[in-house]
């Protein structure tokens, strides 16, 4: 049995597994559900979103990639800021990163209830939320090689629905369906063209787009237990990147040449679901309920691979003193089953929240999620930097991967994400972004200053 000798992690995870456990964090019903608010921005020019962003999530991935190699550690980039940029910044890497996944945790498990309702809509929402919450807690309590394998099913069927989608989809427009005539790409023109609200317009829609691709950093918290990381990271990360902008950058210019895009950009229910359509156009019997089983498997995916990060996170945040002792522990499989209780703690009282989702706390736990998760993405970045300069000044040898125009391409990005962190201002639904996550960042750093003394006095 192959043992992370800093943290006492299992080695379990194979490179198959950890690129399905990427695609599975990132991937989320956003996507099947027509991407409506990206959509009613930038209309048709949405692809050109999703193309954009794709190389934002592809810098983020190459840059952990690089790091990961040479530190495949308990905490991942949390653990590799703690070291570059200092112990405030391990800090608040790891429990940001804790806190905006616990929050997706609740709100993917409230999700997979809404969509068992669809079935039988008188049953209880409380019902399936508590019975899907023991199915992730039990599969994350096991052994982590049967996590991976979960996830990896779980991930394989939105993967191959969005792949057969995009395959009907692609003969729906060109030659049309038996009983369905070719759509063509008229739909990606009409309506005010392909650009109908300007540059700003697409602008706004990456504000949207950009978080369809939070979750691609997952693959590098799998590094202290991927069988080989030196071997298996870069790889997965790569695969992982370019496959998600493939899937989403394919799927979306579907749904924009198939639906004209003022109809998808008004939303709806799973049964108005872009994907319905093409799939209902195909003869697929029971279409809606197809799609809906596809949905429900993502967000079981999502919260499953959200439950594994949070655990993680915690542990390494164990190991440096930032969190309970006991937080650190493994059992005999080697998992932290203590941090997974704590944050399963986390995930009651996220999803208990979401339910009510007109409430204030609502918008308070979305707006920290949001802030936190591009604050994060830019202190990667910042780590990246920080991590070249040290190994150059102490002479130290590169890392084995390179990310592609660094300096210049990581900065780029992170000018890019200040940018979209300013935009937040002024778009009505992510203004809370500001009003609860600079509060969030100023607990948390009080939070630092207290944790850091206990530390030192325990020391």
């Amino acid at each position: 049995m192959d043992i992370d000798t800093t943290s006492g992690l299992h080695r379990r995870l194979t490179s198959r597994q950890l690129t399905m456990i990427g695609l599975g964090g990132a991937i989320g019903t956003g996507l099947f559900l027509g991407s409506s608010l990206a959509i009613s921005q930038a209309g048709p020019a949405t692809i050109l979103a999703y193309v954009i962003c794709a190389g934002v999530a592809l810098v983020i991935g190459w840059s952990l990639a690089e790091m990961v190699v040479v530190h495949p550690e308990a905490g991942a980039f949390g653990a590799i800021a703690h070291r570059y940029l200092g112990p405030w910044a391990g800090f608040v890497v790891r429990w940001t990163y804790w806190t905006i996944q616990v929050i997706a945790i609740g709100g993917e498990v409230i999700a997979a209830g809404i969509y068992v309702q669809f079935w039988w809509p008188s049953l209880p929402l409380w019902l399936p939320v508590i019975v899907f919450s023991a199915v992730v807690l039990a599969v994350n309590a096991v052994a982590v090689k049967l996590f991976g394998e979960v996830e990896y099913w779980f991930a394989m069927i939105k993967v191959v629905a969005i792949v057969v989608f995009i395959l009907l989809g692609v003969l729906l427009i060109t030659v049309g369906l038996p009983g369905a005539e070719s759509t063509g790409t008229a739909n990606l023109t009409a309506h005010d063209g392909f650009l109908p609200n300007g540059v700003n317009g697409l602008f706004l829609a990456m504000v949207f787009v950009l978080f369809s691709y939070i979750g691609t950093e997952a693959v590098s918290v799998t590094a202290a237990e991927s069988e080989n990381p030196v071997r298996d990271i870069p790889r997965a990360a790569r695969r992982m990147v370019t496959r998600l902008a493939l899937f989403y950058v394919l799927a979306i210019s579907v749904v924009l040449t198939v639906v004209p895009w003022t109809t998808t950009a008004q939303g709806g229910e799973v049964t108005e679901s872009p994907f319905v359509r093409v799939f209902a156009a195909a003869g697929i019997p029971a279409a809606a309920t197809v799609m809906n089983f596809v949905v429900l498997t993502a967000a079981l995916s999502s919260a499953n691979t959200n439950l594994y990060l949070t655990t993680r996170m915690l542990h390494s945040l164990a190991a440096n003193r930032y969190a309970p002792a006991w937080t650190g522990r493994l059992s005999a499989s080697g998992v932290p089953r203590n941090a997974l209780a704590l944050s399963a703690l986390g995930l009651a009282l996220a999803a208990g929240v979401s339910a009510a989702s007109e409430s204030e706390a609502y918008l308070a736990l979305f707006g920290v999620s949001v802030f936190g998760a591009l604050v994060v993405w830019f202190l990667i970045l910042l780590t990246h930097h920080a991590f070249r300069r040290s190994r150059a000044a102490q002479g130290l040898p590169a890392s084995p991967v390179r990310l592609w125009g660094a300096p210049v391409t990581s900065s780029v990005v992170m000018v890019f994400l200040a940018a979209v962190l300013v935009s937040t201002l002024f778009i009505d639904s992510l203004r809370p972004a500001w009003w609860a996550g600079v509060p969030f960042f100023v607990i948390l750093s009080v939070a630092y200053v207290v944790a850091s003394r206990r530390a030192a006095a325990r020391s």
